[in-house]
Formats: structure tokens, sequence, C-alpha cells
């Protein structure tokens, strides 16, 4: 059994040790009224969360594909845990529900299976689930720091790679890429050499578009929305949205910045800063790893 396993089980474990605790002490559906059998009860709690916890890990490896890894970058980490609280939550809930109404329904009536009791076991668990999960991420923080300083790091090695990657690119798609026209619900458009965009912001009911015109940063303004930009530049995939508000020609990010969480993206010539949203990071990661292996 390697690190990574072990280290999992003593999550698991310490977890459920957490949740059995914090009902032993509120001592809810009906604890009070048990005499020493009430430890007894806790013991099978424990175990039910335990065998939750498990079959949870399972159905993320093998139904919904996300095995345990810390070599995926910490966004995964993250989707992973969400994911896991979510699977994990309504199935102990369940799990506690069931025991209820088979081992202690015949001291507490309440116990009965019933679309309410399952609600309020719901609720309690979730509850100590979000508490657990707050733990945790605060215990592993400054790991989850380091690794991010680190993804950040190698994303900024393969930026070096990506003008030549780019301009072979745009060698041999030289009669498609050469000039780009961007319109809007209007009369109004941009033209423009796409080695010349260097992103465009939404503003309103407008959006920006930032490039070079003789080697000087450029603005102009079209009223579009960034679904209809985002429609145009699709068959150029160094374009990506990094934001709900950004599209960003990745041949022209200078340096990726890291810091306290969050993500922004350092524009060559302008020297802007675009921030980058934890849903789109993904497809930025992507976008930089296959071009810079080309």
């Amino acid at each position: 059994m390697d690190k990574s396993h072990k280290e999992t089980i003593s999550i698991r474990f310490t977890s459920t040790a957490f949740m059995v605790l914090a009902i032993a002490i509120f001592k809810p559906f009906g604890l009070e009224v048990w005499q020493w059998q009430t430890y007894l009860h806790l013991l099978f709690i424990f175990l039910l969360g335990l065998c939750s916890c498990f079959l949870t890990e399972v159905i993320l490896r093998y139904a919904v594909r996300m095995p345990r890894s810390y070599e995926r970058g910490i966004g995964y980490i993250i989707s992973r845990n969400l994911r896991f609280q979510l699977i994990n939550t309504p199935l102990v809930s369940l799990f506690i529900c069931l025991y209820r109404h088979f081992a202690m329904s015949s001291h507490v009536e309440s116990n009965r299976l019933s679309l309410s009791n399952y609600l309020e076991t719901l609720v309690i668990i979730a509850f100590l689930s979000f508490a657990i999960g707050l733990y945790w991420r605060f215990k592993f923080r400054s790991r989850y720091l380091a690794m991010e300083l680190e993804e950040t790091k190698q994303l900024n090695e393969q930026l070096k790679r990506l003008p030549t990657a780019n301009e072979t690119e745009e060698q041999s798609n030289h009669s498609l890429q050469e000039r780009l026209t961007l319109s809007g619900t209007t009369n109004e458009s941009v033209t423009l050499q796409l080695s010349h965009l260097l992103y465009i912001e939404a503003v309103g009911n407008y959006v920006k578009v930032c490039y070079l015109r003789e080697s000087q940063t450029h603005t102009d303004m079209l009223r579009a929305t960034m679904k209809q930009m985002e429609e145009t530049l699709r068959p150029y995939p160094m374009i990506v949205r990094c934001h709900r508000a950004f599209l960003v020609n990745l041949a022209k990010v200078e340096q990726i910045i890291s810091h306290s969480g969050s993500t922004q993206l350092l524009i060559r010539h302008c020297h802007e800063l675009l921030h980058v949203s934890r849903s789109n990071m993904a497809q930025v990661k992507a976008a930089i790893n296959s071009h810079s292996s080309l």
C-alpha cells in the first residue's frame, strides 16, 4: 500500500471519527434514551460511515472516472473533494437512516424510515461534512499552496515555448489566419492580424478588443456579446476563455501569476493583468500543454 492510499484511509478514518464524536455529544436520533447500547450504536454508525466513504471512493474512481491523484493539480483535487462530499453526504445519510429504522426504532418510534427522517439525517450529516471539509482544507492549505506554486512554475516554463508553436501553426494556416474580422450587432467591425490580438473584455453590452497596431496597444469597442466573440474565435485554439469577462490570446501571455489562491495572466505589451477563474483554469492549462508540446 503506497503513501497516498495510507493517507486516504487515515483521512476517512479521522473524518468518520469526528462525525461520530459530534453525534455522541449532541445525541440526535433519540440516542439519549439508550444506556450502554448507545456506544454500540455509535460503533455501528462509525462502521457505516467508513463503508460509505470507501464506497464513494469506488464510485469516484470507476463511475465518475476521478481517481485520487496529486499530480493533476490543485484544481482537480478541489473538484474531486467537492464531488466526494456531494456523493458521500446523501449516501451516509441513507445508511444511517436505514440503521435508525432497523436497529433503533424499537425504543424510539420516530426513528422509523420516512422522508422527514432522511431529510433530518441529511441536514445533520451535511453540516458535519461541511465542518470536516473546512478542517481538512485548513490543514492542507500549505500543501495546496505549494502545489499551486509548482504548477504555476511549470506552466510558465511551457509558456516560453508557445510563440514558436504559434508561429509554426500560423505558417501552416497562413491563408486562414493572416487577417481576422470581428463584428458586432451593428455595422462596426475590427479587422486585425490574429497574432496582434491581445485579449477581449466584456464591458456591459459591448466588448473591448485590445490588440497591437503599429507596435502600439490599441482598443476598439464593439456592440457584441462574449458568446459571439467566442464563436468567431473557436477555430483558433490559442484564443481561450480565461474568465467570464475575458478571452485571451495565450501567445501574448508573458507570465502566469498565482497568489493566495487566485491566478492572473500578465499580458505582453500592455502589461494588463487578467483574472483566471477556477472553472476556466483547466481550459487554459489544456491549451498551454497541447501547444507547448508542438
